[in-house]
């Protein structure tokens, strides 16, 4: 992603990219993004193009030399396959035709990640009780169309690593004798049944649609934004039992991932689809399903647990990230 250290001036460029749009800003020596604009990616035949176009916009007497992209697809090396968009680049091809000095390219959940420590009191509200002790790693979940997951591993001067993970492919276990029928019933439909089956935005309307096969309901064609809006409004019951079984659900991976990497410094779950239903969210089995491991019921209790409400957390971790880089780090 780079060719060695870079000792540049601001501002710095960083990009967020999805499979619709592409969000591009400055970065300050020390301060927090600023510019944004957001650019259609089908608009542009290809990523540089769409980086010209907006730093054309900025006419800014010099250009940044150094850039953080986040993109929606596994980085496995300098080819990148943009997932659900066209674009295919060369991480040095593009850093190259830029005239950039330094450019990270990261997965777009791993920048939500290194949001983490950026996150004002603003930016978060804390679900249940507990702690955060310092000096230990944090786990990171975010349920949107996918289920992403990361941690944060503390290291020297401040700095923290986040885990590039698959986590939201782990086996989804069944808890209760319901989840287990409806875990079953997936089973029939996918050969194997993730955490991401379940605990993300289309993982509802699995939720929905099985629960509703299973009481013998005809399902409705609903989004999961429509479900979690039925089930908070306490209008159809089906929907309520999937939004429950969701955050539970929820609890549970998010457990698991506090025991695995040992999260004493706390648990955040990023996303768009929790900030929808909040308060409904905070009274839900999340907390309890979270802390009842059994034996590790006493290491879980005082973990706190946190649902991310800034409103793009990437941009804050690519901003963290640019400037390390400008600085040698």
């Amino acid at each position: 992603m780079t060719d060695g250290t870079a000792t540049n001036q601001a501002p710095f460029l960083i990009a967020d990219i999805g499979g619709t749009n592409a969000r591009f800003a400055l970065v300050g020596e020390n301060g927090a993004p600023y510019a944004e604009q957001v650019l259609r990616c089908a608009d542009y035949p290809t990523l540089t193009d769409a980086a010209r176009f907006y730093l054309l916009e900025q006419k800014l007497p010099v250009a940044p030399k150094v850039a953080a992209f986040a993109v929606a697809s596994p980085i496995l090396g300098d080819l990148i396959r943009m997932t659900n968009l066209a674009w295919e680049f060369s991480i040095k091809g593009v850093q190259h035709d830029l005239g950039l000095s330094h450019l990270d390219v990261i997965n777009d959940f791993t920048a939500v990640a290194l949001a983490i420590p950026e996150l004002g009191e603003e930016d978060k509200v804390q679900v249940g009780d507990g702690a955060p002790v310092a000096g230990h790693p944090i786990a990171v979940l975010g349920p949107g169309s996918g289920l992403g997951v990361s941690a944060l591993v503390p290291g020297h001067n401040g700095h923290w690593t986040a885990l590039a993970t698959e986590g939201g492919h782990v086996t989804m276990p069944a808890i209760t004798d319901r989840e287990s029928a409806v875990l079953a019933q997936l089973r029939k439909q996918y050969e194997h049944v993730s955490a991401e089956r379940v605990v993300c935005g289309p993982g509802l309307v699995n939720l929905y649609e099985t629960l509703a096969f299973l009481e013998g309901v005809e399902p409705k064609k609903l989004t999961a934004a429509e479900i979690s809006d039925r089930a908070v409004a306490g209008r159809d019951q089906v929907c309520v039992e999937a939004l429950d079984m969701f955050c539970a659900m929820l609890g549970s991976v998010a457990g698991n991932l506090t025991l695995s990497v040992g999260a004493r410094g706390g648990v955040y779950i990023a996303g768009g689809i929790i900030p929808r239903f909040l308060g409904w969210f905070s009274h839900s089995r999340f907390r309890k399903r979270f802390v009842e491991k059994g034996r590790m019921r006493a290491f879980l209790g005082p973990v706190p647990t946190y649902v991310v409400t800034h409103p793009y957390p990437a941009f804050l971790g690519l901003a963290a990230k640019v400037r390390r880089a400008a600085h040698g780090g």
